[in-house]
């Protein structure tokens, strides 16, 4: 794929992720627990079905690119059960809320490293889940792992407990830029990992890994796809490392000199991409590949894929809750976030309070921007009668103000338009985020300027 430096330069701006909208720094204390539990309520009083979120925080290691809420702990038993002691009562206060049998399915433990709980411990929390909600075990039952972490017998026993679908944390294979973020992990340590994953019959195995990271180069990092081509994973998420070393501090560590940027970047993601198009991947939606045979890629195909605060994901159900310091909840059209630290989370629960940071409840408008701008991010694309049918608008009677932005996307190649649909060229799916800009009322306000990630 050829491009203009000119237009690279001009879409390399900060922007959202769009993992949500109205993003985070929208959000408020405004919304309290009280705003949350009668959320809960109304969750509690319909059908409608239940993906459920765990934050695990804790990492015995701090991975120098990682932005993620963390707290960093040698490994000790009785961190585990201090965590569970308080995550058991946040779940018991939102089943009570609830009042009712949800059926889960969709459960995902993130982090952190949710493996750094004990296999003890991991039996427990499954168990206790078990005992408030029903698990479909048909349904997406999925885990992060960190490689270094596990056993094969800990990957056992996460098999018979019912996951199945396994993401490794890889980033690059590169000893230098390993070094570099600091995580060490030797390629044979994650095929072996991967090995046990497949003779245990997993699902779906997932790699993470992330371009643009310090030392990174085309050739370092062909190298590290053409490794991970031949374990040959059912998904890969090619994320953009995010520098944000005003969040992250441990970022501050880093040589900039040795950061890939702008088109350099961007060649090092095309290459990856016609890689692995190359070698019988589907390109799902901005970031994420799939082989044909994975319930993503199924996903993307029938227009069911989701975005939400876990990336690109399956929406088998209704609503979203999360449990766990700095976890999201999304129901009742109300976005819920958790306390961040961890000896506040500790101390809210031990009170008998739901441990709400901030959130946001959503007005009409925007409801109706969130559905464009994750038409976009998820299908490259907005059916402008589906807009009609879903909220009684003309699409071109409520964005008025968008129209001038939506023309500079034509100019520049990044969409087509016409009076149906407006569809993601070749060039606009790399560059889709600056797409949903257009579409974010609160980028337009005064008080919305806030400190994103660049796009490349």
């Amino acid at each position: 794929m050829l491009m203009d430096k000119a237009i690279i330069k001009k879409y390399d701006v900060a922007a959202p992720r769009y993992t949500s909208y109205p993003t985070a720094p929208q959000w408020s204390a405004e919304l309290t627990a009280d705003g949350y539990a009668a959320a809960l309520k109304g969750f509690g009083q319909n059908s409608k079905t239940l993906s459920l979120y765990v934050h695990i925080p804790f990492c015995e290691q701090l991975c120098y690119f990682c932005a993620c809420n963390k707290v960093i702990r040698a490994k000790e038993e009785k961190v585990g059960d201090e965590f569970l002691e308080h995550l058991f009562k946040e779940i018991a206060m939102v089943a009570a809320l609830v009042d009712k049998r949800k059926l889960i399915r969709q459960l995902h433990l993130g982090g952190g490293t949710p493996t750094y709980l004990s296999d003890a411990q991991l039996e427990r929390l499954f168990a206790k889940i078990q005992s408030v909600f029903d698990i479909d075990s048909n349904e997406e039952i999925a885990i992060e792992i960190d490689p270094r972490t596990v056993t094969q017998h800990k990957l056992t026993v996460l098999r018979k407990l019912g996951f199945n679908r396994i993401s490794l944390g890889i980033q690059d294979f590169d000893p230098k830029v390993q070094d570099d973020i600091n995580r060490i992990q030797p390629f044979e340590q994650v095929a072996e990992v991967h090995q046990w994953c497949r003779e245990l019959k997993f699902d779906s195995v997932n790699f993470d890994l992330i371009y643009g990271l310090p030392y990174q180069t085309r050739d370092t990092f062909k190298k590290t796809m053409d490794l991970v081509i031949g374990l040959r994973p059912d998904r890969i998420a090619l994320y953009s490392f995010a520098y944000v070393p005003w969040a992250s501090k441990p970022q501050n560590k880093f040589n900039l000199e040795a950061i890939a940027l702008h088109d350099e970047k961007l060649d090092i993601f095309i290459q990856s991409r016609e890689n692995l198009l190359a070698h019988g991947y589907q390109a799902i939606a901005m970031d994420h590949f799939a082989l044909n045979s994975d319930a993503m890629a199924q996903a993307f195909n029938e227009g069911t894929l989701h975005r939400n605060f876990m990336g690109y994901t399956l929406k088998p159900a209704d609503e979203y809750i999360g449990i766990g310091p700095s976890a999201i909840s999304f129901i009742e059209n109300t976005y819920i976030q958790n306390i961040k630290v961890l000896p506040d989370y500790y101390a809210v629960i031990t009170q008998g309070r739901l441990p709400v940071e901030r959130g946001k409840h959503l007005s009409e408008d925007d409801r109706m921007r969130q559905w464009v701008i994750n038409s976009l991010m998820c299908q490259f694309q907005v059916d402008k009668r589906q807009f009609f049918d879903t909220f009684g608008y003309e699409f071109e009677d409520y964005f008025t103000q968008e129209a001038e932005h939506l023309h500079h996307c034509i100019e520049d190649g990044l969409i087509k338009e016409n009076t149906q649909r407006i569809q993601a060229t070749d060039l606009g799916k790399i560059f889709i985020r600056n797409v949903c800009m257009g579409f974010d009322h609160y980028l337009r306000q005064k008080n919305g300027q806030q400190r994103f990630s660049r796009t490349i």
